[in-house]
């Protein structure tokens, strides 16, 4: 990896298996100890090789399945190739899965550390951005109160306003704008658009091909674990749609 990337991904290939049907417990067994493996890989991801320089933003589009989100969480670092190799320079933060690290029985303010804790940020970071965030989110009011008490609403906007404090050199999305009410959509897409003013690295996941074209200069289009195109956003996502109204013979 040159100094100036940010992301790269060398002939990448990511499998996972499944059955092709219920078996029983003693099938299960003899699988086991039989020298094959009957389970048949499903390949998420197939000989996938690009590069993003730091400053870059960049969307991954193609249909469920596509092997968009697992390329997303080979970056996080969530799941390791199978063969190839992913490396990312510098600090990452994923805006998907909000809230995972929250615990019900803990106030807004007690998940605030402990999500922050988990994400990577010291306590003299939080300590510095913790008011910031708290305006972010619009619930100063409910800092006290027990997460169990908060709409799902609420919960993710606090979980986006602890990760976009991080201060990350790479900032992954994969569908998390519908946060909140169109006024706090809004605010979330200026602030990730703050973010590339910035020159922070974008990379994001998104059917919105609208708000990809506002963000992203440059797309990649998987289809079943292939790249298919990669290059400028509205060439890839005129690509993309034609092939969707070919399918459907719109």
């Amino acid at each position: 990896m040159t100094s100036g990337t940010a992301i790269e991904f060398r002939e990448v290939w990511k499998a996972f298996h499944h059955h092709t049907d219920r078996l029983l417990l003693r099938s299960h067994l003899r699988n086991l100890v039989s020298a094959g493996d009957a389970r048949e890989p499903f390949y998420a991801l197939k000989k996938v090789s690009f590069r993003m320089e730091r400053g870059e933003s960049l969307a991954v589009v193609g249909a469920n399945g596509a092997g968009k989100s697992t390329l997303l969480s080979l970056v996080a670092g969530l799941v390791p190739p199978d063969r190839g190799a992913v490396n990312v320079n510098g600090r990452v933060a994923a805006l998907f899965e909000l809230g995972s690290g929250f615990h019900p029985d803990l106030t807004g303010a007690e998940n605030v550390r402990l999500n922050a804790a988990l994400l990577g940020m010291d306590r003299k970071r939080l300590n510095a951005v913790f008011a910031e965030i708290v305006e972010f989110a619009e619930l100063a009011d409910f800092m006290a109160e027990p997460l169990r008490t908060y709409s799902s609403g609420m919960a993710m906007r606090l979980a986006f306003s602890v990760a976009v404090n991080v201060d990350p050199d790479v900032l992954l999305i994969d569908e998390v704008l519908a946060v909140g009410d169109h006024a706090f959509q809004a605010k979330c897409f200026e602030k990730i658009l703050d973010f590339r003013r910035q020159g922070k690295t974008i990379l994001c996941v998104s059917h919105a091909t609208g708000m990809v074209q506002r963000l992203c200069s440059r797309a990649i289009w998987l289809d079943h674990g292939d790249v298919m195109l990669d290059g400028a956003t509205s060439e890839v996502i005129d690509a993309y749609e034609g092939r969707l109204r070919s399918n459907t013979g719109s």
